[in-house]
């Protein structure tokens, strides 16, 4: 915030007291969406709250906030005193109202009316208001490390919210205390349900407890069962959760623990009667690092006394941690092998002898590595002076000479089957919502949406450190940062769907134009507009050029929303541009 009687290039503006000059960048935008959703009113109806900053008003200023590049809670007050509060929250709350005391307790007043609730209901009306595609849940849960001992977590009688402990670090920071995170999204990563777990919890366990609630999740967005398909990672796979899909369509990989998982690969790569599906890739990638091409085989595997369709994929963009294992097990054949013929001598007085040692030199040979030996005379001077006039007497002696060969064939199969994964579903391939090998892998790929979230969740730059003491406000934060993603996806979907629609592109990096501009890219953009706000009124002192205006009409808005407390985002949807 600028002073004007202070800025260079407004001099005719001097006459005008209390004017100030204001650049917010993305945050504007980011705030439509918010009141597109009714953010606020609906914290507000939820939360009960005596206080005078509201609690819908507290969220929304920690989400924008967060999209901003997030200041600890202690500082939002500083962050929020820059800022044209009238235009961003809708009304011109005082920037003192935002101190860490006020905004504790909203994350107190909000923890203890429910998080989750907060958040399933905004991602109803998410779901609504910008028809999203809800018909592939996919979920999945993710650590967050601590600094703190959190000690109260381990008392008899623990504070309210998530235990704060040690557990399996997916951050691999095993010496810190941490807790969970679960997300259900939807349509390319956008959440619709979220909770804090606690530290210790297991991926088996969360899956188990949100199949329980899945059908009731998804019938607040008008899906009964089968009007879906759960997508989950292979932590799902166990016999209580299989039993709790009951008649729910899933998509899961089936770890590679179960005997069925190897029996499937086995059979494929024998078989050799792949379908070709190629490349799924959305964009393409350097010749360092070419796109992966995908066969598939069909099969059915056997778990819990329960038969499931089983799809096999082999990918030739092989997994590295398995092909590291089989280049160490081709080594290790070699090298045991080796050091076995180390132990038989090369040279024997009896050919009988030496082509026993032949014999057993070639049974060494293993599954990867063939040993071939052979027996060859050699001729070797008696010891002693030989005669001057003769010829010089020798021995006969035997030599043996091994030589280890790779067997192509198994070796190519075993880098077959390393490069091989089992998707396992009870999705039909035939009739009412069937999906063939290369749709069941695409919708599994999907999951990748999550995992990308839980990066912005726990990015450095999004959440710095939580300074925060209490388990319940943990818990609360995380619901901020969840509807920050909201938000975030939201935004960078109708960026999407506008290029999908009009078959244009948007200003990317580098001055190219792409198709698949993202919510990084275009807060990166929309930077140097500058607006004047004398009293209520606010005019533009440099208003956006054509880049920023690109973006706006893909975002569906207009330049008002630099200018307009009341600016809403208008919806952009698959069928028609703008509802």
């Amino acid at each position: 915030m600028l002073n004007m009687k202070t800025h260079n290039t407004c001099k005719d503006f001097n006459e005008f007291h209390g004017a100030d000059v204001f650049s917010h960048g993305h945050l504007p935008i980011a705030a439509s969406f918010c009141r597109r959703l009714g953010l606020v009113e609906l914290v507000n109806k939820l939360v009960p709250s005596k206080m005078i900053l509201k609690p819908g008003t507290a969220v929304l200023s920690m989400v924008l906030d967060t999209l901003s590049g997030r200041t600890p809670l202690y500082r939002v007050k500083d962050f929020m005193t820059g800022q044209d509060r009238e235009l961003l929250l809708g009304e011109a709350v005082p920037a003192t109202m935002f101190n860490d005391t006020n905004l504790a307790r909203s994350l107190d007043a909000i923890f203890e009316a429910g998080s989750s609730k907060i958040i399933t209901e905004l991602g109803i009306r998410a779901s609504e208001i910008f028809q999203l595609d809800s018909t592939i849940p996919s979920y999945d849960t993710t650590s967050t490390s601590l600094w703190g001992d959190y000690r109260s977590c381990e008392s008899d009688k623990p504070k309210p919210g998530p235990v704060i402990t040690h557990g399996h670090s997916k951050d691999g920071q095993p010496q810190l205390k941490q807790f969970m995170t679960e997300l259900l999204c939807v349509d390319r990563g956008i959440p619709i349900f979220g909770k804090t777990l606690d530290g210790n919890s297991s991926d088996k366990t969360s899956n188990n407890t949100i199949l329980t609630r899945i059908s009731s999740i998804m019938s607040k967005h008008g899906l009964g069962s089968g009007a879906f398909v759960y997508v989950a990672d292979s932590a799902m796979v166990t016999e209580k959760n299989l039993e709790k899909v009951g008649k729910n369509l899933f998509i899961s990989r089936l770890p590679a623990t179960y005997a069925e998982c190897q029996r499937a690969i086995s059979q494929a790569v024998t078989a050799k009667t792949w379908i070709d599906i190629g490349k799924l890739a959305e964009t393409t990638t350097g010749s360092s690092r070419p796109c992966a091409n995908y066969k598939t085989f069909e099969t059915t595997v056997e778990l819990h006394n329960k038969t499931y369709r089983a799809v096999v994929v082999h990918s030739s963009s092989h997994d590295k941690r398995r092909q590291n294992k089989l280049d160490k097990t081709v080594a290790n054949s070699v090298k045991s092998i080796d050091s076995e013929l180390k132990k038989l001598a090369t040279v024997y007085f009896c050919e009988a002898d030496a082509k026993a040692a032949a014999k057993h030199a070639e049974n060494l040979s293993g599954k990867l590595h063939t040993v071939k030996a052979s027996v060859c005379a050699l001729e070797v001077r008696k010891p002693g002076r030989p005669p001057i006039d003769k010829l010089t007497p020798t021995n006969t002696r035997y030599k043996l000479s091994c030589n280890i060969v790779e067997n192509p064939i198994e070796i190519d199969k075993e880098r077959s089957i390393a490069g091989c994964f089992v998707l396992l579903t009870n999705v039909p391939i035939k009739e009412n919502n069937a999906m063939d090998g290369k749709k069941l892998l695409q919708t599994y790929k999907g999951q990748y949406c999550v995992e990308s979230d839980f990066a912005f969740l726990k990015d450095p730059l999004i959440v710095n450190d939580i300074f925060l003491k209490t388990p319940s406000r943990i818990d609360a934060l995380a619901m901020i940062l969840i509807i920050s993603l909201m938000i975030w996806r939201l935004m960078e979907r109708s960026m999407r769907l506008y290029v999908q629609n009009t078959k244009t592109m948007l200003p990317g990096w580098r001055d190219r134009n792409t198709d698949k501009p993202t919510s990084f890219m275009m807060a990166t953009a929309i930077v140097g507009i500058m607006v004047i706000s004398i009293g209520k009124q606010r005019k533009f002192l440099r208003e956006p050029n054509d880049r920023h205006l690109a973006f706006l009409t893909a975002l569906g808005l207009t330049s008002s929303v630099f200018l307009d407390p009341n600016c809403k985002c208008q919806v952009i949807t698959p069928l028609n541009l703008v509802k």
